[in-house]
């Protein structure tokens, strides 16, 4: 095995090891014994696990952050971009969840700018940069784009956090309901939401169909009721003559 060869094995043990244990919970010999090296080893390739663990986080986070980077630059809509984010969120939680554990699990501060929190931060200003925009085009304040980039980026990560444990729904349906109350809010949920721009149109027509049946059935009760009352006051004042004039 190259030295190359080594050190990537050695960060693969240890990625898995500092997700299951954290760091303090892991020993050189542990990952020395996991790889069928001695301790020198590991020593000579990171001057020990503290290296090891700032190599695993910062590859992690860089990893992370250049997904979500680039769903957002790579949709030109809004709500494209919202939606590709979070589903990279939900991706990356998916295929690496040792990675994601360890990010957020990583309180150290000797690990340089490796943790969740710098992490979210990094993100929230790619968001705060779109928001900006949009803000500008529409005519908002962009002065609020940065609370409106936390209260956004806020929401995804705290989802991708319960969703690494319970792993349902699956990830495209979890990221078609986060993006459903980002966008819609709770006043104007979509009933079935997708990420897919056609369902998404064809749910919108059968909602406008069955709102169009609700309201000509609407207008036809009124008319009925209209017409039921009508018939009654004819009916009473036909009484109301009658005791008036017998005759009639």
């Amino acid at each position: 095995m190259t030295g190359k060869e080594r050190r990537e094995q050695l960060l693969d043990i240890g990625r898995s090891l500092f997700a299951e244990r954290g760091l303090d919970g892991t020993s050189v010999e542990e990952i020395a014994s996991a790889a069928g090296v001695s301790k020198p080893v590991v020593y000579e390739h990171f001057g020990g696990k503290e290296g090891l663990y700032a190599v695993v986080v910062d590859r992690e986070f860089e990893s992370l952050l250049r997904l979500v980077t680039e769903s957002l630059n790579s949709a030109i809509h809004y709500r494209g971009k919202l939606e590709k984010a979070a589903l990279a969120l939900l991706q990356y939680i998916e295929e690496h969840p040792d990675g994601f554990r360890i990010l957020v699990r990583d309180s150290h501060g000797g690990t340089g700018t490796g943790s969740y929190a710098s992490l979210l931060s990094e993100i929230a200003g790619e968001v705060e940069h779109v928001l900006a925009q949009e803000f500008d085009r529409r005519d908002y304040d962009d002065r609020f784009a940065p609370m409106y980039a936390q209260m956004l980026v806020g929401m995804v990560a705290m989802t991708g956090q319960w969703w690494l444990d319970v792993r349902k729904p699956r990830r495209e349906d979890v990221a078609a309901h986060v993006v459903n109350l980002a966008w819609n809010g709770l006043a104007a949920l979509e009933p079935r939401p997708s990420l897919d721009p056609r369902r998404r149109r064809k749910e919108l027509e059968r909602r406008e169909r069955r709102a169009e049946k609700a309201a000509a059935k609407a207008e036809k009760a009124e008319e009925k009721a209209a017409a039921k009352a009508e018939r009654a006051q004819r009916k009473g004042r036909r009484e109301v003559d009658e005791l008036a004039d017998p005759s009639v």
